[in-house]
């Protein structure tokens, strides 16, 4: 992180230069350690430059020009989200900053520290990279600007973005421009984007497939007259003939089209048509995201620009997964496990969250409409072996000082998914679904708990361990199909309460989520209880729901409410929903579309609440036991033929009057009218 760490290394320069947004932790749950450890362990030299002062290119030069490249990235969460919220306040906090320390980091990072870089060293190899570069890899819907941005190629001049967990295309990159190929040679690396020119194809081989309109009825080919009399044609040689017959057989054709998909691109609508017609925004979306397994995506390419000056997006197909054996490796790095020593006894939030908890897989395959792990980490699952979950452990217990005997955490994206798979390989490789669990549970996909089970029961076993529980969030329709699991889970991993997301109670924006319906969080929840009983435990569930999502109504909140107050639960934290980029929820928010069906122009309205007062409105009604959003929630009731709700009753929602205000006073209160008009001074 110094010219004097190079020196203490005997360094004259660095073979990479990792630019973060974040205060270098070197952990695995980190980005920027498990990339710097990775390449380390390849042989290369590497440098990491920690939340650089942005306003002048000098702090770039700190380490030097870096012989093959600049690696740039945000950090581990998009440079927006870490400093909004979702009423697009300012955070008064950053969890990844010594002293949670607010403003260490620009907006849009990843652009800013990339065009810093190249002005620090003009000619130097730029690679973008990230949550933030990964989910802004084409023309996406920017929530904090409120208008379709461009792809962040084009804006930040990088050579090349690598999206999703793109280790092996680091490690190829890495080592291609080390043997002197130029980094504009490299175009067949998976999980990589670049700008090309117009019409560009890898070789004459491909082909490319418009899909710049919406899919309409093809020509329609006349039926030929029975009765026509066609003029007799000559015979030529070898007509009526008798031709062999040959039967190809159904995997033969199954792999000439595989063949064909991969030397295919998909045309997307350009930049320019998708920020006119938010239509062909949602159509963008819909292909992009069929396009989204590894085993059969094809490439896509949008164009961005008009004129001489136009160039192409180009993103080849998503990364494979890593198998069990390479995980392992790259999780068993030799990590220093703790913040970087210059940072000194400074408080890092991030730090406290995760040092004592363990990810285990990657992936998820919920498909949640309003989450972009999908677009990022994939949905096939990625797991560790048990031995090298184990042995985290124990590196936990033998090397973290203040360790006192608890793992917090055994999960990642989701607790409950490890080691689950699809029963059969070409399946996966051929489906196009959405969602493995949506809107059933895949008869294909393997449930089975055991594998976790086992995990746990050895986790907590481990000497000097005196309890493992779990943290990340449950997927609850797999975990009643399992109640072993649940019996497990319940005795021996809730730290008294555990999170679990239903998200809502209504079905139509349960269906705008790929949620299931509250039906099986009810069975969970029966579950639950009995087992916290059987184990004579007081233990309570914490759901999570999400106010404002796309294809919520009024009602619909109202009706969440109500099942709230009858459940007893009185949320102190609720989230309202925020569009993050090339998020299918983000799609149906800004174009009111939904992209989860076939796309057209009459195709179905998903109304959703944008303006303010609505947004605060439905956050209200998920916080109803809070006198402060009375006032509001009663003007809604009543708006909605609702009275019956105001009241002191037991079915009613809210008082009739406000605590601490006088009846006279709320009786005398003005009622709204426009104020009158002020008399012009200047004669008509």
């Amino acid at each position: 992180m110094s010219r004097a760490e190079m020196r203490a290394l005997g360094w004259e320069e660095c073979d990479v230069v990792l630019v973060t947004g974040d205060a270098y932790l070197d952990h695995p749950s980190f980005g920027m350690a498990l990339i710097g450890r990775l390449l380390e362990a390849q042989g290369f030299r590497v440098g990491i430059i920690s939340q650089p002062d942005w306003k002048s290119a000098e702090p770039f030069r700190a380490l030097g020009r870096p012989r093959l490249f600049f690696g740039i990235t945000a950090g581990n969460m998009d440079s927006l989200i870490n400093r909004y919220t979702a009423e697009r306040k300012i955070r008064s906090e950053d969890a990844y900053t010594p002293g949670a320390q607010a403003g260490r980091r620009p907006d849009r990072a990843v652009t800013v520290y990339a065009q810093r870089a190249r002005e620090a060293f003009p000619g130097a190899n730029v690679v973008i990279g990230s949550i933030e570069a990964s989910l802004r890899r084409i023309a996406h819907y920017d929530y904090w600007s409120d208008k379709v941005r461009r792809s962040v190629l084009p804006d930040s001049k990088a050579d090349l973005l690598l999206f999703g967990n793109a280790e092996r295309a680091l490690v190829a990159l890495a080592h291609r421009l080390a043997d002197g190929e130029p980094i504009d040679a490299i175009r067949d690396l998976r999980g990589t984007a670049f700008l090309v020119r117009p019409g560009w194809l890898p070789d004459a081989d491909w082909t490319e497939q418009d899909s710049t309109t919406l899919d309409r009825p093809g020509r329609v080919e006349p039926h030929p007259d029975p009765y026509a009399m066609e003029p007799e044609k000559p015979a030529t040689a070898g007509e009526g003939v008798a031709q062999p017959v040959r039967i190809v057989p159904a995997a033969e054709r199954a792999a000439a089209r595989r063949q064909a998909r991969g030397r295919t691109v998909v045309r997307l609508p350009s930049y320019e048509t998708v920020v006119a017609d938010p239509v062909m925004y949602a159509h963008a979306s819909r292909v992009f995201h069929l396009e989204s397994n590894p085993g059969n995506a094809r490439a896509l390419v949008q164009a961005h620009g008009d004129g001489p000056g136009r160039r192409d997006v180009w993103l080849n197909p998503p990364p494979l997964p890593l198998s069990t054996p390479e995980m392992d490796f790259v999780f068993g790095l030799p990590y220093a496990r703790r913040p970087h020593p210059s940072y000194g006894d400074a408080r890092i939030p991030a730090w406290d969250m995760i040092k004592f908890s363990i990810n285990i897989m990657r992936g998820c395959f919920g498909g949640c409409t309003f989450c972009s792990i999908t677009e990022h980490e994939g949905r096939i699952i990625q797991s560790r072996s048990e031995e090298s979950i184990l042995h985290e452990i124990e590196e936990i217990r033998d090397r973290t000082p203040d360790f006192k005997g608890h793992i917090t955490d055994l999960g990642g994206p989701t607790a409950n998914m490890y080691r689950m798979a699809c029963k059969d390989k070409q399946i996966e490789s051929s489906c196009r679904r959405l969602s493995c669990v949506y809107p059933g549970i895949c008869e294909n996909l393997k449930t089975d708990h055991a594998p976790l089970i086992s995990l746990y029961r050895k986790a907590r076993a481990i000497p000097g361990v005196k309890r493992v529980t779990i943290g990340s969030g449950l997927r609850y329709d797999l975990a009643v199909r399992s109640p072993e699991y649940v019996k497990e889970l319940v005795t021996h991993h809730v730290s008294g309460l555990l999170k679990i997301a239903p998200e809502h109670t209504e079905a139509g924006p349960l269906s705008k989520m790929m949620k299931p319906g509250i039906g099986t969080y009810e069975k969970f929840a029966g579950m639950f209880e009995k087992y916290s009983r059987e184990a004579g435990k007081k233990q309570h569930l914490v759901p999570y729901f999400i106010a404002a999502h796309p294809g919520t109504t009024d009602e619909d909140m109202l009706n969440l409410a109500l099942w709230l107050k009858k459940n007893g639960f009185r949320p102190d934290q609720v989230q309202t929903f925020m569009p993050t980029p090339m998020a299918m929820a983000t799609t149906m928010y800004h174009s009111r579309r939904n992209p989860l069906r076939k796309v057209s122009a009459d195709s179905e309205i998903v109304e959703t609440a944008r303006a303010g007062k609505l947004r605060k409105l439905h956050k209200a009604l998920l916080r109803w036991h809070d006198p402060e959003n009375w006032p509001l929630i009663r003007e809604a009731l009543l708006g909605m033929g609702r009275a019956d709700l105001i009241g002191s009753g037991p079915n009613c929602l809210v008082p009739r009057h406000q605590p601490g205000v006088p009846l006279v006073a709320e009786r005398s209160k003005p009622s709204r009218q426009r104020s009158p008009r002020r008399k012009s001074l200047t004669p008509l």
